[in-house]
């Protein structure tokens, strides 16, 4: 199983580094809100209520849970924006960031379990 995860996370990594980079150069031009890392943790808290909803097995899980998604989601970048959003001064910026952050990832994992039931 180790093998599976380190795989997946290799993928789900170079796949965050693409939006990451991609969004730094079309979404944040004009932004100080860390729009990519968000797009990202959101797709990836669904994505992982759904899959653990599927149960597909150790195997899978292994593979796309830990090692994908936990390749892919980013809990310390998250938190590193907030401080850099703090230190600069974007309070506002800072509550709507946690906001979403936080209970947008809880609203999509309880949405993708739901749909992995259907």
């Amino acid at each position: 199983m180790g093998f599976a995860a380190a795989f997946g996370a290799s993928f789900g990594a170079v796949l965050r580094y693409a939006i990451t980079n991609y969004g730094k150069k079309h979404w944040m031009k004009q932004s100080v809100f860390p729009w990519p890392t968000l797009l990202i943790n959101l797709t990836g808290a669904f994505l992982l209520g759904l899959l653990f909803r599927l149960k597909l097995g150790v195997f899978w899980y292994a593979l796309l849970g830990s090692g994908v998604l936990g390749g892919y989601t980013t809990f310390s970048t998250l938190n590193v924006e907030m401080l850099s959003l703090a230190d600069s001064g974007q309070r506002r910026t800072l509550k709507h960031y946690l906001l979403a952050s936080y209970l947008g990832g809880l609203a999509l994992v309880t949405v993708g379990y739901a749909l992995g039931g259907l």
